[in-house]
């Protein structure tokens, strides 16, 4: 067994859906999976432990955002990311173009890379593709993501054009530029909305035999019917026996289908994003837990589910911790969230080792 591998255990019959093992080494990744995001080297308002009970087996955290603080530097003097936070399973970093290239008005972007001023203290930080892998080399996630362009929603087909093919010639920079053999580096598909761009970078990504390949630039601003569309005409094409990552992702509906299409890795921030906002994910659906209704209502959060919050505390004792401001309130609402999208992405897992993922979740298929 190579120090990152994916081992496929069975396919749906009715759909391209798939169940599998992402081996890294930190440990295994279970797939299909749903990943929490710990921008920096943290999953907002819970600890590490409280992650690994609610059954979290790999987490990502931002280059971008831990580049500006506190530094790559002193986290590669703390050991590297795992150590820094206090995390023993498997982490993935984001390049930050994503972030990069949101800031809009505060960056420029040329075919030699990104160079943008820092929100934090004006200060003009340049980004080629290969300063990207080497802070993420520095930063020692067990995955590693290319430096890409994300183009906007919506943008012309030259625009988009321009983005694909500078995020192909940067990923051959990038794959230069990396240093580490205990990492694993992938590269990210882009093309927008039109579906021929999509196909023709899928290709191209995979002629280059990476460890493990993404779909980026959706849950930009598009309907999700055309994510659909994107997930369906790109995920063919990538290897298959490479693990495949659609980025930023996280609703039942959007996760089902990707699933379906042949996709194995997730990841988004609404878990804790609701979270914040006093709000839970119960059986897919979104709960204000600030209403009215649940100011007397002396049941758990959800009965079937076996996570902490579920397992000690009721309805009513969530409303009143929001009602009072009380940071316990996003810290419980925080296990319950990524609890209830890890349960989703392990049920379909059972689902399709058993061949009953088509049956079991129709409702979200159809």
């Amino acid at each position: 067994m190579t120090a990152f591998s994916y081992q496929l255990q069975a396919q749906c019959s009715h759909t391209k859906a798939r169940a599998g093992v992402f081996h890294t080494p930190h440990g295994p990744v279970h797939t299909p999976r749903f990943m929490p995001v710990g921008t920096l080297a943290n999953v907002k308002t819970i600890t590490p432990a409280q992650l690994k009970d609610c059954n979290a087996e790999m987490v990502l955290a931002n280059t971008y955002h831990l580049h500006l603080q506190p530094g790559e530097d002193l986290i590669a003097d703390a050991g590297g990311v795992h150590k820094f936070m206090g995390w023993s399973g498997p982490m993935l970093t984001d390049s930050g173009g994503f972030q990069v290239f949101s800031l809009s008005e505060m960056r420029t972007v040329t075919d030699e890379g990104a160079t943008f001023r820092s929100p934090r203290d004006g200060r003009l930080i340049e980004m080629p593709p290969e300063r990207s892998i080497e802070i993420q080399n520095q930063l020692g996630a067990d995955v590693i993501m290319a430096f890409d362009e994300c183009p906007p929603y919506p943008a012309t087909r030259e625009e988009v054009e321009i983005a694909t093919d500078r995020t192909y010639r940067w990923l051959k920079r990038c794959i230069q530029a990396h240093q580490r053999s205990d990492q694993a580096l992938f590269g990210i598909v882009q093309g927008g909305v039109y579906l021929d761009l999509r196909q023709a970078a899928a290709k191209d990504l995979a002629d280059l035999d990476l460890p493990g390949y993404a779909i980026g630039g959706v849950s930009v601003g598009e309907p999700p019917d055309l994510i659909e569309k994107i997930v369906q005409a790109t995920t063919p094409l990538l290897p298959a026996d490479k693990p495949r990552y659609l980025m930023g992702v996280g609703t039942y509906r959007e996760m089902a289908r990707a699933i379906a299409a042949g996709m194995d890795l997730f990841d988004c921030v609404i878990p804790t994003r609701f979270a914040r906002h006093g709000a839970a994910l119960v059986q897919g659906d979104r709960w204000n837990l600030k209403n009215a209704r649940f100011r007397r209502d002396l049941t758990p959060l959800d009965a079937s589910c076996a996570c902490y919050t579920c397992q000690n505390f009721t309805r009513a004792y969530l409303c009143h911790l929001i009602h009072a401001h009380e940071l316990l309130a996003y810290t419980l609402l925080s296990i319950h969230n990524i609890t209830e999208l890890i349960r989703f992405t392990t049920a379909i897992r059972t689902a399709i080792l058993q061949d009953r993922f088509a049956e079991e979740f129709a409702s979200w298929l159809n």
